[in-house]
């Protein structure tokens, strides 16, 4: 079987990773179907990387569209540890400038059309998403990106409307009053399902507009995203080689890494034996069987 420590998944504008080596393609389904296209593997650092566009090369799949289950599951199939997760959104706060990178540290999920758990059909757990992200990597992030001359922002909010049509003037402006950073499409579910694999979430944000609460600014368009996006996704470019350079070889102490230890409520024998199959390789290393 393949294996790699690092995934990344990389969102609008970002189809590929540059400066790996050994690159080959992988095709795997998971129970959860297939994932969005076939994964890229490699080396990176002298680290196994696994890489895969979250829309697809040439985006044919919207943020309501994406497979987030079979995404992640095939990254837990290749073994990953620590997942990137590359997103574009629109800035609600004046100090967040597009062009720049983000790295939020909590969400606010509004999507209603996706499946969020892999936890179902006679097997509950509930993970605590009280800190939805890796703080240890997201300052390491941090810290490298301002290094290296980026502008960088640790911390904030970031609003998961579902899409895919961009904001009304007046829901921008309700998000900007509840205090949120960012407004963006994709990545808390994302951070959700890592949590139930027990990976260390990463999540690199590109701002690309100011949505349209800015009045002294044109309204948000496709155009607009693009040209933005291409500036930031150059500078994250460099700068993943040496998150991945810096991650230690062994893992660290970290609680993501036993999210589950303590989140699965269902009594062992309740579960179904078809349940525990799916998910055995998410469960096996605390339930070993279901007697």
């Amino acid at each position: 079987m393949e294996y790699a420590e690092i995934g990344i998944i990389g969102g609008s504008g970002f189809y590929n990773l540059e400066g790996m080596e050994d690159v080959h393609a992988v095709k795997l389904r998971t129970p959860f179907g297939s994932p969005t296209e076939k994964l890229m593997l490699g080396r990176l650092r002298d680290r196994s990387v696994a890489f895969l566009s979250r829309h697809g090369h040439g985006h044919f799949l919207n943020p309501s569209e994406v497979n987030y289950r079979a995404n992640l599951y095939a990254m837990k199939m290749l073994k990953v540890e620590y997942l990137f997760s590359i997103t574009a959104v629109g800035s609600l706060k004046e100090e967040l400038q597009p062009g720049e990178l983000v790295i939020p540290d909590q969400y606010f999920d509004m999507t209603f059309k996706r499946e969020k758990t892999f936890f179902e059909n006679g097997i509950v757990a509930h993970v605590p998403m009280a800190d939805p992200t890796c703080r240890s990597l997201g300052e390491k992030a941090y810290n490298l990106a301002r290094e290296s001359g980026l502008a960088a922002h640790l911390g904030g909010t970031y609003c998961n409307m579902e899409g895919p049509q961009f904001s009304s003037r007046a829901e921008s402006l309700a998000y900007r009053q509840l205090g949120f950073s960012l407004i963006g499409m994709t990545q808390a579910v994302e951070a959700k399902l890592a949590r139930e694999l027990e990976m260390c979430f990463l999540p690199l944000a590109l701002v690309t507009d100011y949505d349209c609460w800015h009045q002294c600014e044109e309204s948000v368009s496709v155009e607009m995203v693009v040209a933005n996006l291409n500036k930031a996704v150059a500078g994250v470019k460099k700068l993943l080689p040496l998150i991945i350079g810096a991650i230690p070889e062994k893992r660290e102490a970290c609680a993501c890494a036993s999210a589950l230890a303590t989140s699965i409520i269902t009594a062992p024998a309740m579960i179904p034996e078809k349940t525990y199959k799916k998910l055995e390789l998410i469960v096996g290393k605390y339930i070993k069987s279901r007697l």
